[in-house]
């Protein structure tokens, strides 16, 4: 079994339950950690023998211009696909970070975490 890691995508969204967060959008992180096999690759030295990250970094961008309003929602559309179009991955675990949160404190960012197995 092998990891490949996408740490830290940032993108632009309007993700939330607050209408000011539908129009002026805000600041995301998202990370990204997918398990398979990746001994037959690490022979071939082919692209179509592996879990193609530039694939799973179009999902998640895909996938973050669609707005929810739960991060939970967007997290789980991007394992949902990961799994149907990567048929390589056997896990994946995302992580969707909400940075400068607007709730009444200083906090840095808030993390909703997701796993999916076949």
């Amino acid at each position: 079994m092998g990891v490949i890691k996408l740490k830290n995508i940032r993108v632009f969204s309007y993700h939330g339950c607050l209408d000011e967060e539908s129009k002026i959008g805000s600041e995301y992180r998202v990370d990204l950690k997918v398990y398979g096999d990746l001994s037959h690759s690490a022979k071939t030295d082919k692209l179509a023998d592996t879990i193609d990250y530039v694939h799973l970094n179009k999902i998640v961008k895909e996938e973050m211009a669609i707005r929810s309003k739960l991060l939970e929602n967007v997290a789980e559309r991007i394992l949902k696909r990961i799994m149907k179009e990567l048929i390589m991955v056997q896990k994946a675990k995302v992580e969707v970070s909400k940075i400068n949160p607007p709730i009444g404190g200083n906090v840095a960012m808030v993390t909703v975490s997701r796993t999916k197995s076949r």
